[in-house]
């Protein structure tokens, strides 16, 4: 199941769904985020199972279908694991990297082992539209409210079109200064609005 849900995360994270005319705060996020200096707006927002939840943000001149930048918060209402969503998360860039030159994928634990980061290129050659290499920075938080267990995946997805190989080098100069800004950030506290 955990497996399932990893997966569905990274195919969407490829290619983001589009966003819809109703964009709910499902999760109390303050709308805008202000992150690492730029401030991003609610542009798409799903419940993707009875337990899952998920957010996505851009800046106010972005669109879905060519963002450069894009925020999103998949948020679990039940206990996750930790190192088995970071293993399979890593499995699955290893496995594009067979496929994809431009995939590599790097794995931090904070010193307590109550966090993880895992960052990643990717790549896209797509038919139609311009080539882009992403960079993803993923965050793995677990949650313990007592009885109540949740857990985030709080992930920020940077693109650069056209060159492929400028644009990874490019990015590969922003990277320290992208996990920094992840593990630094404050996340807002979540809770699940309840549905009518």
């Amino acid at each position: 199941m955990l497996k399932k849900i990893i997966l569905l995360l990274f195919i969407s994270s490829l290619s983001f769904v589009k966003a819809q005319d109703n964009m709910q705060d499902l999760l109390s996020i303050p709308n805008p985020i202000e992150y690492d200096g730029t401030e991003y707006f609610i542009s798409w927002s799903k419940p993707m199972s009875k337990t899952l939840y998920r957010q996505q943000y851009l800046p106010s001149d972005e669109r879905t279908e060519d963002f450069t930048q894009l925020l999103d918060f998949s948020y679990f209402t039940k206990e996750i694991e930790m190192e088995s969503a970071v293993r399979q998360k890593t499995e699955a860039i290893q496995n594009r990297a067979k496929t994809d030159k431009f995939a590599k994928v790097n794995v931090i634990e904070n010193p307590d082992g109550t966090e993880y980061i895992v960052d990643y290129f990717i790549s896209e050659s797509p038919e139609k539209g311009d080539s882009y290499i992403e960079y993803n920075v993923y965050r793995f938080k677990s949650y313990n409210n007592g009885s109540e267990k949740s857990f985030l995946i709080l992930s920020q997805a940077k693109r650069m079109y056209g060159d492929l190989k400028s644009a990874s080098k490019s990015l590969a100069r922003q990277r320290d200064h992208l996990i920094t800004t992840m593990i630094e950030f404050k996340i807002p506290e979540i809770k699940v609005v309840a549905k009518n």
